[in-house]
This record gives structure tokens, sequence and C-alpha cells, in this order.
């Protein structure tokens, strides 16, 4: 998946060491996107390699690529978005080919219009309140 917008906020970077001994760093970011109402979105990048080929900065326009993923934990659900990718600017506009001019064809020849129908004459509406039950003519299924 792919999400557009501008980085709003760098958190400071979490590091720990996993069961098996081995270093892991983690890095959080706020993203707000460009909708109409624009959303925040918390995403993060996993592994020291993946934070140095993808530097952010506060105010940066940029397109990000990531997954998501739930977890369980004592009986309450947790959900990350790992960015596997960041990319500068909007890149949803870039990938999108710009569209061909297509060549203008002669137009054909133009069918005659078809003839005036005649308009019925429409019947004059009671004057009736909509909201009244009892202005009803009693054959409506409806229950109210």
């Amino acid at each position: 998946m792919e999400l557009v917008g501008k980085v709003i906020q760098v958190l400071p970077p979490q590091e720990g060491v996993g069961r098996n001994g081995n270093p892991w760093k983690l890095q959080g970011y706020v993203l707000e996107t460009l909708d109409q109402y624009p959303r925040k979105v918390h995403f993060e990048v996993f592994g020291e390699d993946r934070i140095k080929q993808n530097p952010c900065e506060i105010d940066q326009l940029v397109t990000i690529s990531f997954d998501i993923e739930s977890r369980e934990f004592n009986g309450r659900w947790y959900t990350s978005i790992r960015a596997w990718r960041i990319q500068q600017g909007d890149m949803t506009q870039a990938a999108a080919p710009a569209p061909a001019a297509a060549p203008v064809a002669a137009a054909p020849a133009a069918a005659p219009a078809p003839a005036a129908q005649p308009v019925a004459p429409q019947a004059e509406v009671a004057n009736v309140d909509p909201f009244d039950a009892s202005a009803g003519d009693g054959t409506s299924d409806l229950p109210f």
C-alpha cells in the first residue's frame, strides 16, 4: 500500500536487543495526509539499514510504501504500519503516465433531430400536507 503526505513529526529512535541477541532499531514518524480532511498517521521504519536508506525530515513531502500488521498481547490487539520504502515527493502523480493525445477524427454527419413529442398536460396537484396521515387515500401499505 502507499500513502502520500507531509512528515510533521520525527519521533525518537528506539533500540534494543532481541531474544536471539541481535540488536534492532526502530524509527517512528507522524505523517499528515494531503486530503481535504487531513489525517495523521504514525508509521515506523524497522532496521538500521532501512532507516539510513529512507531518511525523513519534518515538513518533507513523501510517499511511503508500507505493510500493516496487527498482533495480540494479553487480550489486546496492537496495529503497526511498517514502511519499507520512503520516496521524496508525491510519487503517485509522477508514476501515472501522461495521457497520449488522441487524434481527432472527423465527426460523422449529424443525424436529423427527432421530432418533438407533444407534452401531455399535467394534472393539477391538490394542496395536501404530506405529513398529515388523515389526508391519504388509505391505500398505502406503509406503516406510518
